[in-house]
């Protein structure tokens, strides 16, 4: 991800519960299309958003929220080419209010089956009433979302044209549709692309410097945390709903919120206990505290990143779950570092990317990438891989990870890496990854991905620098 996106928002200490339910749910909804319109006028980011709204609500207003956004963004491909259809005009003439009102309303006829036709096309015409800049547009709304509710639109014919069918059945951009066809064949893309539009499962790490994980799981459940599973690390839990940032359990440490994929990331660097390591980039501060964590209290974590915000967010982290062996250095990796060349026997690169391995967590950022943003973050990917090497002692090992699933991102910045510095060699046979090891694949590369073990989609390898001849 980029450092922006890398960067952490502190869960509200004091949440301002709403106590009083309106019966249509209209509060829920304003809250919702305010979050979509500032997500489409002004660039921000639908995750941010929620974290600051979601306080105001009660548990399952929450939950209703989180879907009404997240899903209408995900599925916004497929709700255009209903409402260009059922509006009989260019989606490019509707007043981008209007648009989000109609997106909004189609995403609850479409896809919520538990909330009745009727309510979804009322709220939507009261929104339109209300919203000084769709004033006068109700009518329209109304129109459309009542034919909606009669009957659908039909999807394109696939015999006729693939891509475009995929683009529209599983709401992704043409371009993306393309690539992931190359990538993985049109099966395995859309397995992949009906993934993506999934609501991803709610990880956590514990910290078990602070109890064994029988008596962690217990303070979770008398906080009011159900599990759903338990994942393949030690460390890892699928929680059944949202975390509880206002229970004892946070506050005390107990755990993070981390994907499991990101932890696993952490967990195939396999620091050694006592071991000096450093982590290039890192905030928000999941896998620098990880690691201070596998490295034991003898050992140290050096976390850089360019970001202020990311180092303060990842600070916080650090002290909330009592990291007392981690430094924070602000440092631009793609630049030369402030740190001794050759000097530490274990380094992770989570680089800067597209992340299009989230796009369930950041289904806003598959209408913003472009066709030629994987190649260019390889491009950056390439020289920040290149300066974090220099740290690498000779029989050192370096971690490089992208939460995208391009191969521009992965395979090929590796490759170019490699053809570049032929002290480095990939490390096929890793030690200290027992529980981990049947995720590498050939030639010692994990590729995750949202279709298979509900995870993000990511790559990592690891390498190893050769030891210099005597």
């Amino acid at each position: 991800m980029t450092d922006e996106r890398k960067t952490e928002r502190r869960p509200p200490s004091r949440p301002r519960i709403r106590h009083e339910r309106d019966d249509a749910g209209l509060a829920v909804r304003r809250a919702a299309l305010e979050i979509l319109v500032r997500v489409e006028n002004r660039g921000a980011y639908a995750d941010v958003l929620l974290g600051n709204r979601l306080p105001e609500f009660a548990e399952a207003d929450r939950r209703l929220l989180t879907r009404l956004v997240l899903g209408t963004l995900a599925w916004r491909g497929r709700l255009d080419y209903e409402i260009e259809r059922l509006a009989r005009r260019p989606l490019g003439e509707i007043e981008p209010a209007v648009l989000e009102i109609l997106r909004l309303g189609l995403f609850q006829l479409r896809f919520l089956d538990r909330i009745p036709k009727h309510a979804a096309v009322d709220t939507a015409v009261t929104l339109a009433r209300e919203n000084r800049a769709s004033r006068g547009a109700h009518g329209l709304v109304n129109a459309v979302l009542r034919a909606a509710s009669r009957s659908a639109i039909a999807l394109p014919p696939r015999s006729r044209d693939e891509f475009g069918y995929f683009a529209v059945r599983w709401s992704h951009p043409r371009w993306l549709v393309e690539r992931m066809v190359e990538w993985f064949g049109a099966d395995g893309a859309e397995s992949v692309m009906a993934a993506n539009n999934e609501a991803a499962p709610t990880a956590i790490r514990l910290n078990l410097r602070r109890g064994g994980r029988d008596e962690i799981l217990a303070q979770l459940e008398r906080d009011g945390m159900e599990v759903a599973s338990l994942g393949r690390l030690p460390e890892t839990v699928i929680l059944k709903g949202a975390p509880r940032f206002d229970s004892e359990s946070f506050r005390a440490g107990l755990f993070h919120v981390q994907s499991e994929a990101s932890q696993i990331v952490a967990r195939f660097l396999a620091p050694a206990r006592g071991a000096t390591v450093v982590d290039c980039a890192a905030a928000p501060g999941g896998k620098t505290t990880h690691l201070a964590e596998l490295a034991g209290e003898r050992g140290r974590v050096v976390g850089l990143d360019r970001n202020p915000a990311g180092l303060r967010a990842a600070a916080s982290v650090a002290r909330r779950l009592g990291d007392s062996n981690v430094m924070f250095v602000q440092a631009d990796t793609s630049s030369a570092l402030p740190l001794r060349n050759e000097a530490f026997n274990f380094v992770l690169l989570d680089a800067p990317c597209t992340g299009l391995g989230t796009l369930r967590e950041h289904p806003e950022l598959r209408w913003r990438l472009r066709p030629d943003d994987p190649a260019r973050m390889g491009q950056v990917q390439s020289a920040i891989l290149s300066n974090a090497a220099t740290l690498v002692r000779p029989g050192g090992a370096i971690v490089y990870a992208v939460c995208s699933l391009a191969p521009e991102e992965g395979s090929a910045v590796v490759a170019g890496f490699l053809e570049r510095n032929r002290d480095f060699m990939l490390d096929a046979e890793p030690s200290g990854v027992a529980e981990i090891r049947d995720l590498i694949g050939p030639p010692g590369m994990i590729v995750l991905r949202p279709d298979r073990g509900g995870f993000d989609g990511f790559s990592a390898v690891r390498m190893v620098r050769r030891q210099k001849p005597r």
